[in-house]
């Protein structure tokens, strides 16, 4: 059965494992197709063109729609595209906001000062998430893992929406030549889960932004979930994606190629998103 995995990080966002490291692991996983998704970022797509050109150029843009927060993964992204790299200029000044926010709020809810070296580092990443004061916090002993470190210490912090509109981001996205899908859209690593009744207006809502495919394959989900998004995107025209969302080492218990709770192989015929694009197998 062919292995893939549509939904993957290196540290050019949150992940743990730089670009060759990743291509590395992908090769000892025996993983034939594969999509690579930084958070706001096409910088590792750029890095991994050194290693291959037959992989899905991709990136997840960090999204509001409404009242809904989400994360949308453009594949097949032309990562040369102005429209996207004006995007993602943006998303650096949002992100920068969000870093200096969060580094007030350790100081003045928890008393933990940041060092200057611990500054130079966040400062000096592609781009910065909450993972990455997660790993300072866990570096100090401050929590077992990067998980409990976000929920114990940055989960209350407020901040001002630094999310990219969904109109905006889907506009860049659709102008770069990629296929917008809807990112583990029942809930990601460490939220609660949407119900049926929570989630079935959300999807009527996101699919009027224009949203052509959900994510129903992933790392978090149960077989009961799995299905039920596999009905919803056939019900509504939707086209089928499935990614692990690996992060390396910075999250737990999510190796590349899973793509449920319980890592069942998927039968690659049942990912239709993959039939859009033209891939040397």
């Amino acid at each position: 059965m062919t292995k893939f995995d549509l939904h993957i990080h290196s540290n050019c966002s949150d992940g743990s494992d730089t670009v060759k490291e990743l291509y590395d692991n992908i090769l000892k996983s025996h993983i034939e197709i594969f999509a690579l998704t930084d958070h706001d970022t096409i910088e590792g797509c750029r890095e991994m063109e050194k290693y291959t050109n037959n992989f899905i150029r991709g990136i997840e843009l960090t999204c509001q729609a409404e009242d809904i927060k989400c994360h949308i993964l453009g594949f097949n992204c032309d990562i040369k595209n102005k429209t996207l790299l004006n995007l993602i200029e943006k998303g650096k000044t949002l992100r920068k906001i969000k870093l200096e926010t969060r580094v007030k709020y350790l100081k003045e809810k928890w008393n933990i000062e940041l060092t200057q070296e611990e500054l130079n580092w966040l400062y000096s990443r592609k781009s910065v998430v909450k993972t990455h004061f997660a790993n300072i916090l866990v570096n100090r002993g401050l929590a077992p893992d990067p998980v409990c470190a976000m929920q114990k210490y940055l989960d209350d912090c407020r901040i001002p929406n630094t999310r990219f509109d969904i109109k905006e981001a889907l506009e860049a996205l659709n102008l770069s030549g990629a296929i917008p899908v809807w990112a583990h859209p029942l809930g990601g690593e460490g939220e609660k889960h949407f119900t049926k009744e929570e989630f079935l207006p959300k999807l009527e809502k996101m699919k009027t932004y224009g949203i052509k495919g959900i994510e129903c394959f992933y790392s978090r989900y149960n077989e009961q979930e799995e299905e039920f998004l596999l009905n919803c995107a056939k019900e509504n025209n939707l086209l089928i994606s499935g990614g692990s969302d690996y992060h390396g080492t910075n999250k737990k218990n999510i190796s590349l190629a899973k793509l449920n709770i319980n890592n069942n192989p998927v039968d690659i015929k049942l990912i239709n998103l993959l039939n859009c694009f033209h891939l040397e197998l």
